[in-house]
């Protein structure tokens, strides 16, 4: 599908596709921000860094969605990092918060860098998939395994929304963490679990932080994050893109999102990537049946995640309310799919098994060593056990 020439954004605009757009938006924060608060809160953000982070990730991705697909005609779905923030969670350590934000930096200069330079692609190739996907699933691990550690302190609560999962998976695929998200908020409701006495709607304000940087926050947050959201998301991404029908040139638009996340970072903006999942809900005949118009779909998702960012302190206010069994079930069971496809693609060859094995076992322990957290140690492991296991070609 060649682009477009210039055509008119009310002409091409219809309910349908703001629709899409809505729920392109709905589905992204109700299935993960839990998961982003949770990063958040393992760098040391405070309530007013968190807010900040809202309104950096949503402006992030509102400029990047309405600007790239104003720009090219065609949609272009961009979202947070969700496996990066997972990884923060998990591997931060004890990096300051100073250091982290300097980690986003030069994750997103990386990511502008691989975009406009063309080397994208071939850099991606370096790290062999299956160990990159076994790092990203050992790096979830902890997330799904708290769903069921949450049923030995909510048992009601847990069952209920496990139990809502599985009817929406197979009756309605597309909302069923929505569904678990509002079944898991009206458990709670009627046990008196939610503290909604400091929720009130108000304007995010944005925190800037300078960037300070150390060798624990580069191999430990900065370089992980860039290899997951370029393997885990950026990938998934384009290929959903070229699935859709669509010849988005893909080079400067990861260049683009690496601008725009270069300069939110010191707000909070820890990772902007293409998305995969939800940009298919824009690109499909829900949309539009008109794919040339289909676009306006990821044009009205951009100004839902300004509006959603804008109010970042409410959002963030509203997930500090809620029980932490809520926020690990909806977070352990928005990402039990990813889990089970990162496994799946880690363990496909034979030939890359073991090594894909290794890489998650160590991200999945957790082990730190020198400061550097288990998701770089776990891509070191399993690239020696590769080179190591691998056959070596006979001589002639």
């Amino acid at each position: 599908m060649s682009a477009v020439g210039k055509r008119s954004l009310w002409r091409d605009l219809s309910l349908p596709a703001v629709m899409a757009g809505f729920i392109t938006v709905l589905v992204g924060f109700a299935s993960s921000a839990v998961i982003v608060f949770q990063a958040a809160r393992a760098v040391g953000a405070d309530q007013a860094q968190i807010a900040s982070w809202m309104w950096a990730l949503g402006l992030g991705m509102g400029v990047t969605c309405i600007g790239l697909s104003l720009r090219y005609r065609m949609p272009v779905v961009t979202a947070w990092s969700t496996p990066g923030a997972a990884m923060l969670v998990v591997g931060a350590g004890a990096v300051g918060y100073s250091d982290a934000i300097g980690a986003f930096v030069l994750a997103a200069v990386l990511g502008m860098l691989a975009g406009f330079s063309g080397i994208f692609a071939k850099l991606m190739k370096r790290v062999p998939m299956a160990l990159a996907a076994g790092m990203l699933a050992g790096v979830l691990l902890r997330f799904g395994l708290d769903v069921f550690v949450s049923m030995g302190t909510q048992l009601g609560m847990a069952l209920a929304m496990f139990a809502t999962w599985l009817i929406g998976r197979r009756l309605f695929p597309r909302y069923a963490v929505i569904a678990t998200l509002v079944v898991g908020v009206l458990v709670a409701a009627g046990q008196g679990l939610l503290h909604m006495q400091d929720v009130r709607l108000e304007l995010a304000t944005p925190v800037f932080t300078w960037p300070t940087l150390s060798w624990s926050a580069v191999f430990g947050i900065a370089l992980p994050l860039f290899v997951v959201t370029m393997a885990s998301q950026n990938i998934p991404g384009v290929a959903v893109i070229r699935a859709s029908g669509y010849d988005t040139p893909v080079s400067p638009v990861i260049g683009w999102i690496g601008v725009v996340n270069t300069l939110l970072a010191p707000f909070g903006a820890y990772g902007l990537n293409l998305a995969a999942i939800t940009a298919a809900i824009c690109m499909g005949r829900e949309a539009h049946e008109d794919p040339a118009r289909r676009y306006t779909a990821a044009v009205a998702a951009g100004a839902f995640y300004i509006v959603v960012g804008l109010f970042g302190a409410t959002v963030a206010a509203v997930f500090a309310a809620f029980p932490k069994e809520l926020v690990a079930c909806v977070a352990g069971i928005a990402l039990l799919g990813t889990i089970a496809n990162s496994l799946a693609t880690a363990l496909r060859e034979e030939a890359d098994r073991e090594a894909a094995l290794v890489t998650f076992l160590v991200t999945a322990s957790g082990l730190s060593l020198a400061g550097i957290g288990s998701a770089f140690w776990g891509l070191v492991a399993g690239g020696i056990c590769l080179a190591a296991l691998r056959p070596r070609p006979v001589a002639r």
